[in-house]
């Protein structure tokens, strides 16, 4: 009991001592604090800051304040601006909604355009309004179009109805056609079949292939073959392959395999090689088939 009551007393007295150094190499240095109350965090304290550091810290808050105002934040209070700063924000304020007004953005205040403005705004409504129209994307409201307005974007509709039409893709409506584009469109389409039947691509219809067409298309997937057959890739079928090309890839396999074996460098199989290649090959040399 008395061992213990002595440690304990040993503990007590070493905490005391060293209580005052433990706190201060907790503290944050003056730096330190500084740091924190510039980026707003919770480890401030601002009773220890020096006189200079308070009027660096207030510098800082202040143009963080502005740089909030600036981008519309609610941290911002207007109240603490400078007559400068609540200038340049009213400034780039009104810049901001009127560049919102000709930009069709929803967060636009029409009434604090100026006439000016408000004229500028509306012409760029009616051009986005036109281009719309012209394109079939966005708002387009025809009621807003003039005749000559409507005339161009009919004109443009029409164009862009044939060219999708001509290339598979968008809206094509064939009924919009007239009978120039129509056999403008088909000769498109029999021309974009064909190309997808010889390349091997997907939507291929072999059944609008002309009789020359289908004879390249079949030349074409032949040759495709070989080369998949030579690259050793998966898609090849060797039963397509001629008895001719079978004994070409034949012999250039073997050779492969024999030049492997030699080097003792990639895929060797010493099981394939003739006798007369097996007594070329090193000693030392390790296949590497399975």
């Amino acid at each position: 009991m008395v061992v213990n009551q002595r440690i304990r007393l040993w503990v007590q007295l070493a905490c005391l001592i060293l209580w005052p150094i433990l706190s201060v190499a907790q503290s944050p240095s003056p730096n330190q604090n500084l740091a924190a109350c510039k980026a707003g965090r919770e480890a401030c304290d601002r009773s220890k800051l020096s006189q200079s550091q308070t009027a660096e810290l207030d510098t800082t808050d202040r143009a963080r304040n502005a740089s909030d105002c600036r981008s519309g934040f609610d941290s911002c209070d207007r109240s603490k601006l400078t007559a400068p700063q609540a200038i340049a924000l009213a400034v780039a304020d009104h810049e901001r909604n009127v560049s919102d007004c000709k930009g069709g953005i929803a967060s636009c205040d029409l009434s604090r355009l100026t006439p000016t403005e408000a004229r500028e705004s509306s012409m760029a409504a009616r051009q986005r309004n036109i281009a719309d129209c012209k394109e079939g994307i966005g708002d387009c409201d025809h009621s807003k179009l003039s005749p000559s307005e409507a005339e161009v974007v009919d004109t443009s509709r029409r164009q862009l109805n044939v060219s999708d039409c001509k290339n598979g893709a968008g809206l094509c409506d064939h009924s919009k056609l007239t009978g120039s584009e129509a056999n403008e469109v088909t000769a498109a389409e029999h021309q974009r079949n064909t190309q997808n039947c010889e390349n091997g691509w997907n939507d291929c219809d072999h059944s609008k292939l002309t009789a020359m067409e289908a004879n390249e298309t079949v030349v074409a997937e032949h040759q495709r073959n070989i080369s998949a057959c030579r690259s050793g890739l998966e898609t090849c079928d060797y039963a397509k392959l001629t008895p001719t090309e079978a004994r070409t890839l034949a012999d250039a396999e073997q050779r492969r395999n024999y030049t492997a074996c030699v080097k003792g460098y990639g895929y060797c199989d010493r099981s394939r090689l003739t006798p007369s290649e097996a007594e070329t090959i090193p000693a030392d040399h390790k296949s590497v088939s399975r």
